[in-house]
This record gives structure tokens, C-alpha cells and sequence, in this order.
């Protein structure tokens, strides 16, 4: 076992047929694994808030943010820094431990907005909570920036193989979001990433979008498993779901290559029974995204999820137990400064079909 959970060059084969194998052994090894790295009746909830919901030029085939798709999503302005704190406090009171500060942005460009983000870390920071971003691309110095401000992680998923992802984006490349993560890695920052299953992928996507995330080192601290959420308007608004089998197989696999990950089980929460989400937990999954809103899809209730963590014997994680918590540099005292950067991210030479049809009906 130990040769194994160490491994970090995983071949598609081994982790296909690792995914394959009988549940009930899938299940044995995954949740070994996790026993032997963290405390399996210990779940963190954290907690994700749009600071900038809608009107990004992505063209993300299951995003209904995507400014070029008809959804029920309408672009808003940035929040103020006291409106996330708020929310934040709230979240908190109902056992958040992390909060995630969404973005609907392509990447981070310097300037007002972002120094309103800075300052939304440093102040979340102080409240003794994890702090998490997700704001698209950024370079090493807007990482600086963020790790000096307290930032506790970055999320920058993959969404799917290296070979899937020109069906689903043509906007930005998948080295792009690599890179992202290799300049978060040049920080104090803990990297966050991982995918979505159920938008038309094979398990040998899946394995491969595992494989580059164990190859990476170190290894991410944190893995989000999402299922699609088919959103009406988007090109991805007839998919089926993907079923809880599915899901348990992912979050095993996911634990069995990632073993000292905190794996986290995200999107998809609301199409799942109470019974589906135990199983996920006794597969390896530690970690649960809280609230009635997942950026703009649904999501289960706080007072549900505190019901399933008593019916379970499960208990809430609390914040810096797993790194301490970053210091925050004052912006008096800061050594990275604003640059002006307005870095040209790629754009791949493609085009997805069903993204550019949808764009056109909108039209």
C-alpha cells in the first residue's frame, strides 16, 4: 500500500482499471488510504461567494456566466469589501471554515479591482478564516501580491483531460492553466484543482485529468470533484448527470492518487442522496462546499448538511489545521506592487461546435 500511495507516476491503464475494479474494493482501498492520511468523521465546509457574478468572455461550455449565452445569469459589479465581510461573518457563524471569493473574469488584470480584491483578503484573513480565490489567470506577481495580502489557496481547476478540453473551451489553453497553477506554486499559497465529470468525457479523461493533477509537485492541497450541473441556456443544458456511482468511483480514485489531498466533494451536491454524499465521505471525500448557492447553480442547505454531519457522526474541520495560517503583509509593507500587467493569455485556434451555436442562437 505505501509504494502505491506514494506513486506519482500513474500510467492511464493502472488508473482506468483502478476506477473499474469490483466497488466494494475500490471503496476498501480508497477509504484505507484515507484513514491513514486524515481523520475520516472530519469534514471541512467551506463556503463559495460570487464577489463578481456574470458577463465573462469565456466561452466554458458548461459555465452560464459566459457572457456569449442566453441564462438566467446577469452580469453584476464587483462587491464591496464590507459586503463580502458579511457574508463571510455569516458564512462562519454556520461552521465555514474556508470562504472562496469567485470572479467571473478571464484573468486577473491589475488595477482598482483587484487592489479591492487584495483587500478583501486581508480583511477575511483577520476573521481566522481560510481564504480562498478564484479569479482566472494571474501571473507570478499578482500571486505575489495575493500570498503577501494572506491568501490562503488558489483554485484554478483543469475541468477535464488535456485531450477533452477542446470540447468544452476554445477561449483559453489548458497550458494556460498549468501555468496559473505554477505561479501560484512559486508562493505560499496552497493550489487547488481539479475537474468536472459528466460533460460527455470518457473514464480514460477522467484518469488522465487525475494523472496530471498526482504528477504534479508537490501535489495539489486540495481537489474539488464536481458533477455537471446542466444550466438551461448553456451548451451543456441537455447532458444528463452524472450518476452517484459515478461520483463515489471519481472521489475514490481521486483519494487512492492524491492521498493526503483534502478531496473535495463540490457542484452536483443537490442531485445527490443523503446516502449517495456518505458514501462519497467513506471514499475519501473531506471536504463539502455549504450554502443554497454554488456561484449561481443550487446547492444543499447549510441546516441539510449539518443534519447528514449528526446522522453520521461527522465533525466540522476547523480552519489552519492543515497549514498554518498565513500572515498578512500590510500594504504599507508590501515588496510586490501594482505593475500595471495586462499579460495576453492564448487563445487556441479552434472552435467548439455546440459553444459556437449556442452563441449564434443567443444572436
Amino acid at each position: 500500500m505505501d509504494n502505491m500511495e506514494s506513486k506519482q507516476k500513474w500510467t492511464q491503464e493502472e488508473v482506468v482499471a483502478l476506477y473499474n475494479k469490483p466497488l466494494m474494493e475500490l471503496l476498501y482501498e480508497a477509504a484505507t488510504t484515507h484513514r491513514k492520511y486524515h481523520d475520516p468523521n472530519k469534514v471541512q465546509v467551506s463556503t463559495l461567494i460570487s464577489i463578481k457574478t456574470g458577463g465573462c468572455p469565456e466561452d466554458c461550455a458548461y459555465c452560464p456566466q459566459a457572457a456569449r449565452y442566453h441564462t438566467h445569469v446577469k452580469a453584476e459589479s464587483l462587491m464591496s469589501v464590507e459586503q463580502v465581510k458579511q457574508q463571510a461573518l455569516a458564512a462562519k457563524a454556520r461552521g465555514s471554515s474556508r470562504i472562496c471569493m469567485g470572479a467571473a473574469w478571464r484573468n486577473v488584470k491589475d488595477g482598482h479591482e483587484f487592489d479591492r480584491v487584495l483587500d478583501m483578503v486581508r480583511t477575511l484573513n483577520k476573521l481566522d478564516i481560510e481564504v480562498c480565490c478564484t479569479l482566472g489567470m494571474l501571473t507570478e506577481n499578482q500571486a505575489q501580491r495575493l500570498s503577501e495580502a494572506g491568501l490562503y489557496a488558489y483554485n484554478h481547476n483543469l475541468d477535464s483531460s488535456a485531450d477533452y478540453y477542446p470540447e468544452i473551451i476554445s477561449t483559453r489553453s489548458y497550458d494556460d492553466r498549468l501555468q496559473t497553477i505554477e505561479n501560484v506554486r512559486k508562493t505560499n499559497i496552497t493550489v487547488c484543482s481539479g475537474g468536472i465529470i459528466g460533460m460527455g468525457e470518457t473514464i480514460a479523461d477522467r484518469a488522465k485529468m487525475l494523472i496530471t493533477l498526482a504528477s504534479l509537485i508537490p501535489q495539489p492541497e486540495s481537489v474539488p470533484i464536481n458533477a455537471l450541473v446542466p444550466v438551461m441556456g448553456t451548451p451543456m443544458e441537455a447532458m444528463d448527470t452524472a450518476s452517484i456511482w459515478e461520483m463515489v468511483r471519481m472521489v475514490a480514485t481521486a483519494r487512492i492518487l492524491l492521498p493526503k489531498t483534502q478531496v473535495r466533494l463540490s457542484a452536483g451536491r443537490n442531485y445527490m442522496s443523503k446516502e449517495g454524499q456518505a458514501l462519497c465521505f467513506f471514499a475519501g471525500a473531506n471536504s463539502i462546499f455549504s450554502g443554497d448557492k454554488l456561484l449561481t447553480t443550487p446547492n444543499p442547505d447549510s441546516n441539510e448538511d449539518l443534519d447528514l454531519f449528526k446522522t453520521l457522526g461527522l465533525v466540522t474541520q476547523q480552519p489552519f489545521e492543515k497549514k498554518s495560517q498565513p500572515q498578512t503583509v500590510t500594504k504599507e509593507m508590501a515588496i510586490y506592487h501594482d505593475l500595471g500587467e495586462r499579460p495576453k493569455w492564448s487563445r487556441p485556434e479552434h472552435t467548439v461546435v455546440r459553444n459556437s451555436a449556442k452563441q449564434q442562437k443567443k444572436e
